[in-house]
């Protein structure tokens, strides 16, 4: 980079304490009002996030769930090519080859107009991606205020308060000259998360509650992100910046090695990916307004092609195994018809509200190769897991199904001829106990 170069390009600056971040602000103030460009690849984004992405933040929320959805089918939400800031439209941005290739999105909310999962963030840039979710905690962020949009839960807002926060602050963190300073992040995040929701929950004016517990929180809610820095254009490399509170999760996936799982879920009850889903553990660590918590990071470095998953646990929290979860995903983009990602987006949607019982929150983010080439890529990874796994264990859990059924219906048999037995037995068993009255 040349003097000149570095006169004009500044590094973003990562504010850790509260003297920097009042610094922050007075420089956005004097700087006026950001007008975010709309330029840029992919395509237009769909009219619902178009609408979204305008006014206030409960205004934005409350479009995206008053969205249209047809009768009986769960409450859709695509978030597709999201608008990018200045930062992040480029010239280049069309032509160069080395940015994110393929990305969807998805938000199913189980209930219309009440789901506690945000939007996720899917981002593209010049050497640069972002992906991320959000996930209001139901149960410790069940208070329900009142809003100008109506009553809202505690949940409900906390996603959305943290999502347009950490959006803003990775959009302006995030640039393909300077490698990001990951520790610094994650600081930076916590104290910008944390100092929007305890504003937020100011501006609530919600009486103090009297119960108390240390399982409710003031607007609660896991995130689960991964920055993306194009190392070595060339040769496909990349740094991963991973962030995360909460048991939302973070994937890779590789053609050769599958699914990849980058976070470590914060709950009292830790155990691996497949106890997780055998037994119901408390969240340890998550964002909230009024208890403290940690954003956690680490980096991995990564060779494309391969697909960066942000999931919700609606997403990867109701499947038998992990491996189903890797299955679900990739056997959907195999047995999507399209050349384009919405049709593996819309497939894998459908799939996953069949069996979530939890609103459910996906970003994808490919890297390396378009929809196609990814299903041809993924087809030898896909065909191995269902065949050597997940074909064998359905197989065997139908086998249960069936032994418990006839268990059940032999225990039912067993119990009336039982009862038919006794009831021929008991008049001479019982001649010398006299008359029930008597005794």
């Amino acid at each position: 980079m040349s003097d000149q170069q570095k006169v004009e390009h500044q590094e973003p600056e990562v504010f850790d304490d509260e003297e920097g971040a009042v610094a922050a602000d007075v420089a956005a103030a004097d700087s006026g009002p950001r007008d975010p460009s709309r330029g840029g690849a992919g395509g237009a984004a769909t009219e619902d996030v178009e609408a979204a992405d305008s006014g206030t933040l409960q205004e934005r929320a409350a479009r995206l769930d008053t969205a249209e959805i047809e009768q009986g089918e769960s409450p859709v939400r695509e978030v597709t090519d999201a608008r990018r800031s200045a930062a992040w439209a480029s010239p280049a941005l069309e032509v160069s080859p080395a940015g994110p290739t393929l990305s969807f999105g998805f938000n199913l909310g189980k209930v219309p107009g009440q789901g506690e999962d945000s939007d996720p963030i899917v981002r593209e840039g010049r050497e640069l991606g972002l992906v991320a979710v959000f996930d209001g905690m139901g149960g410790a962020g069940g208070t329900v205020y009142e809003t100008p949009d109506g009553p809202r839960s505690g949940a409900y807002l906390a996603s959305r308060v943290a999502r347009d926060v950490v959006e803003e602050r990775m959009l302006a963190l995030l640039d393909p000259e300077w490698n990001l300073d990951g520790p610094a992040a994650a600081r930076d995040l916590r104290r910008s998360v944390k100092r929007a929701l305890a504003d937020t929950l100011a501006g609530l004016n919600a009486p103090p509650s009297g119960l108390r517990s240390r399982l409710l929180r003031a607007l609660p809610t896991t995130m689960a992100l991964m920055a993306l820095q194009c190392r070595e254009p060339r040769r496909g490399r990349w740094a991963g910046h991973v962030f995360w509170s909460g048991d939302s999760r973070v994937y890779v996936f590789d053609p050769a090695t599958g699914a990849h799982q980058l976070t470590s879920d914060d709950l009292r009850d830790r155990g691996d990916a497949l106890v997780n889903l055998r037994q119901d553990s408390v969240v340890s660590n998550a964002m909230s307004a009024d208890t403290d918590f940690v954003v956690h990071h680490h980096q991995v470095e990564l060779t494309a092609p391969f697909l960066a998953v942000a999931a919700t646990d609606g997403c990867f929290g109701y499947v038998r195994t992990p491996i189903h979860f890797e299955h679900l995903v990739l056997a959907s983009l195999r047995d999507s018809t399209e050349s384009e990602s919405g049709s593996w987006s819309r497939l894998l949607q459908q799939r996953i509200a069949a069996i979530a019982g939890d609103d459910a929150a996906m970003g994808v983010l490919g890297v390396g190769a378009d929809h196609e080439e990814f299903r041809q890529l993924f087809a030898a990874r896909t065909a191995e897991i269902e065949q050597r796994c997940v074909v064998p264990l359905d197989e065997l859990e139908s086998e249960v199904g069936r032994a418990e059924h006839a268990a059940a219906e032999a225990r039912r048999r067993h119990a009336a001829v039982q009862t038919s037995l006794w009831a021929a037995y008991k008049p001479e068993y019982e001649r010398y106990l006299g008359r029930e009255e008597d005794r």
